[in-house]
């Protein structure tokens, strides 16, 4: 599979945008230049494994969202940021208390 360094950057570009970041914040976030991420946006450049990572991360959609464009459901980071305040020892019963959830919610037809 190839992959489009100019529609990887107008997707990137298009989250930037989406997240009210100005270039300057992103590329603080993903620890590059302003200039580095003007020439990804611009399609001029490509990055490696790390900066895909860390642009990931700081838009929050998956690696591969930003290489294809593919849509992968990605849990909500606010959800992720409470399941992390639980101890390896919780999470046996956190993960029973979300079943008796998602039971409930899909008897709702939810």
């Amino acid at each position: 599979m190839s992959y489009s360094c100019k529609d990887i950057g107008f997707r990137v570009r298009h989250l930037r945008e989406s997240n009210n970041y100005t270039r300057d914040a992103l590329a603080e976030k993903v620890n590059i230049s302003a200039k580095f991420l003007y020439e990804i946006e611009m399609g001029k450049k490509g990055f490696t494994v790390e900066i895909l990572y860390n642009l990931s991360k700081a838009l929050n959609v998956s690696c591969d969202y930003i290489l294809t464009g593919n849509e992968v459901n990605k849990i909500p980071e606010k959800i992720v940021d409470v399941l992390e305040c639980f101890s390896a020892g919780q999470m046996g019963r956190v993960q029973d208390i979300l079943r008796v959830v998602q039971e409930l919610c899909a008897g709702q037809g939810s």
